[in-house]
């Protein structure tokens, strides 16, 4: 990523805690080579749809917490359900994201792999690729799609849903702090042995790590990339 400088990047989030899974230590990266972050998160949870009113609160606060450790140019949060996003019609998920890529017309594009089992995370990727068509917006020149532990692997296992990652990022330096990241969402981390405990996110990171002879990386799927 060292060509990229003083560009913007956007990382899109079905749920607060997937950019941290899925690629916390790139956006850490990024920002340390002197890139503008954005982050849009689509869904939020509400007091009026039956959440507790401080888990509420304390969510608000984990956004905001994990907002300053990345050093985030701007958040935006569109406010939907947790999973309901299938319910959502597709041009309305859209057009809302047609118009946060006009605004900020990011260089780099994050998103969520297409066969994760989560029906959030393949909607979010279907709207997000439709949006971002390269003769629309032509200021993106590379999409990647990352992997979220708990819902890439749990995937059906066939070709179409398998995450085949071929873009790798070296992320030894930042894997503590990505951890400490991931913390401050305290009630999605879980107990060992299960996927998002600090041993599975260590595990796949050493993983992707040894594919390319390095400590710890992540990895992606690189959709594309415009010279």
């Amino acid at each position: 990523m060292e060509m990229f400088k003083n560009k913007d990047v956007i990382v899109f989030s079905p749920h607060p805690d997937d950019e941290t899974l899925g690629c916390g230590g790139l956006l850490m990266k990024l920002k340390k080579e002197k890139n503008n972050l954005h982050w849009i998160i689509f869904t939020a949870i509400k007091e009026e749809e039956g959440w507790d009113r401080n888990h509420v609160s304390n969510k608000k606060k984990q956004i905001r917490k994990v907002s300053k450790k990345y050093g985030f140019k701007t958040v935006a949060e569109m406010g939907y359900s947790p999973g309901s996003l299938d319910t959502v019609p597709i041009q309305e998920l859209i057009l809302k994201i047609k118009k946060k890529l006009n605004d900020i017309k990011p260089s780099i594009v994050l998103i969520p792999h297409h066969g994760d089992i989560h029906t959030d995370h393949k909607i979010c990727n279907q709207a997000i690729q439709s949006a971002s068509k390269n003769f629309r917006s032509k200021y993106i020149k590379t999409i990647l799609a990352y992997e979220t532990l708990s819902e890439t692997e749990f995937a059906t296992p066939d070709y179409e849903n398998t995450f085949l990652p071929n873009y790798y990022v070296d992320i030894s330096k930042y894997i503590e702090k990505k951890i400490s990241i991931m913390k401050i969402f305290k009630e999605e981390m879980m107990k060992e042995p299960y996927p998002r405990s600090v041993s599975s996110i260590k595990a796949l990171a050493r993983f992707r790590g040894s594919r390319i002879s390095v400590k710890y990386a992540e990895a992606f799927m690189l959709i594309v990339a415009i010279n």
